[in-house]
């Protein structure tokens, strides 16, 4: 079952976001495509500046998929300096894409 994963990081900065993607995709650049990621099962990633921070909205094909991506993406936020980062996930109701 595909999941939505809403990670709200009070405090990222934009640099901080870039800096964050560069490690993802173990390359300098922006994330453009799913298989920029370590890991597969992306559906769908977005992201963009709060008031105070960053917001990202990814769509995952399960739960597990996002669990192994997670064991990468936690440790490379608390190395930038976001150390209570809490994932929240929801069941994907619908999906509409491009």
């Amino acid at each position: 079952m595909a999941i939505v994963v809403v990670l709200e990081m009070p405090g990222m900065t934009q640099a901080q976001y870039e800096q964050s993607a560069d490690k993802v995709a173990g390359r300098p650049g922006p994330v453009k495509s799913p298989d920029d990621w370590p890991v597969a099962g992306l559906i769908s990633h977005t992201s963009a500046p709060m008031d105070d921070g960053w917001l990202v909205v990814d769509v995952w094909e399960s739960e597990e998929a996002f669990r192994e991506f997670g064991k990468i993406l936690l440790p490379i936020l608390q190395e930038i300096g976001l150390s209570d980062v809490e994932p929240r996930t929801f069941p994907v109701f619908n999906v509409v894409t491009r």
